[in-house]
């Protein structure tokens, strides 16, 4: 810091400590009606968030998704909302693609290079489908052959691309559950893609 610089900052401390703070006392009744409106607000936020989770509980297709290890509430009504009907797309690999889980890939004559995700469609359900991943290599407790596969891709190419990865391996299980109507099978083997 410059010499020149220091005196100033003193002085603007100084004043700021002489000056008095406008702030209200803790037992003004101002603060207090306030907080207690505050209050009930949030009450009212979290009655209205409970009866949103009761709705997506009573959902099929999203209680069909929430058996999948990491898939909560707004993941599968997420998931839902975005794809909306699973015949749409012809393969679940292309879920993944519209998703923006897959890498890019730039390819001329004997060049082919795989770049990083694409990042298009919904960025909401993409960072649901992450922290679900996340979840799964991280949290969950039961073992399934989507955690053993992460943890394998884990080992080789680190924390944070393998999370991407078992997301673009979520995205694709969740549309298959949805298309055939089955319940998440943890010991049902996962199929390199």
């Amino acid at each position: 810091m410059r010499r020149s610089a220091q005196p100033k900052i003193r002085a603007s401390a100084g004043a700021l400590r002489r000056r008095r703070c406008p702030c209200p006392s803790p037992s003004s009744p101002a603060l207090r009606a306030r907080s207690s409106r505050a209050l009930t607000e949030e009450g009212q936020v979290y009655q209205l968030d409970r009866e949103i989770r009761a709705a997506i509980r009573q959902d099929q297709a999203c209680r069909l998704l929430m058996t999948a290890p990491g898939v909560g509430c707004m993941t599968a009504v997420s998931y839902v909302a975005a794809v909306e009907d699973p015949s749409e797309f012809r393969s679940a690999r292309a879920v993944s693609a519209w998703i923006g889980l897959t890498p890019r890939r730039y390819q001329s004559g004997e060049i082919d290079v795989s770049g990083r995700i694409s990042r298009q469609g919904d960025k909401l359900l993409r960072s649901y489908l992450y922290e679900a991943a996340a979840h799964v290599l991280t949290r969950a407790t039961t073992d399934s052959a989507l955690r053993r596969w992460g943890e394998a891709v884990r080992a080789r190419i680190g924390f944070k691309r393998a999370v991407v990865a078992v997301a673009r391996k979520l995205a694709v299980v969740l549309h298959a559950m949805w298309k055939h109507n089955r319940p998440f099978e943890p010991g049902l083997a996962v199929v390199a893609a």
